[in-house]
């Protein structure tokens, strides 16, 4: 797996929920300062709505700009097979003959993106796989707690 481009990947996906995030922010916020939004009563909670609402995506637009300028600036390291897991990692785990995938970075954390056909799931040090990959070396056998069930996941690659 080429990190740089799987980086990238992961930039242009952030990148297009941000364009997403800020036309709903904006939309949002449009509608909270819009005529139509005053309370024509007590009970009338449109306009205070949409300004939640409008506070909300603008801090997640925030979040996503925080995480794009983090992940640009990610070390690209190249990880030995004696080398344990560790921020900047890529991982292939394999259970039961799945193969899954994923970039340990320190935000955007959920990001799912296909590089090459391999789907890769960005994860975090305080993400529960995270938190039980760091330290596990290629072709250590991992014994992962999700959702209440324990399983043993065998580390195929770390680069």
């Amino acid at each position: 797996m080429n990190k740089a481009v799987l980086i990238q990947h992961v930039v242009d996906k952030l990148a297009a929920d941000l364009s997403l995030y800020f036309k709903a922010a904006s939309a949002a916020r449009a509608e909270a300062t819009h005529e139509q939004s005053k309370a024509e009563n007590k009970y009338d909670t449109r306009g205070l709505e949409a300004s939640y609402l409008a506070r909300g995506q603008a801090r997640q637009v925030a979040e996503l700009e925080t995480s794009i300028q983090q992940i640009r600036s990610m070390t690209r390291r190249t990880f030995t097979e004696a080398e344990p897991i560790d921020l900047g990692a890529y991982v292939e785990t394999e259970r039961r003959g799945i193969v899954s995938a994923y970039l340990l970075a320190s935000r955007a954390g959920g990001t799912e993106v296909v590089v090459d056909g391999q789907e890769v799931l960005v994860i975090t040090p305080q993400s529960p796989l995270g938190r039980q990959l760091i330290g596990h070396r290629q072709g250590d056998s991992a014994k992962i707690d999700l959702a209440g069930r324990t399983e043993t996941h065998r580390i195929r690659k770390v680069c």
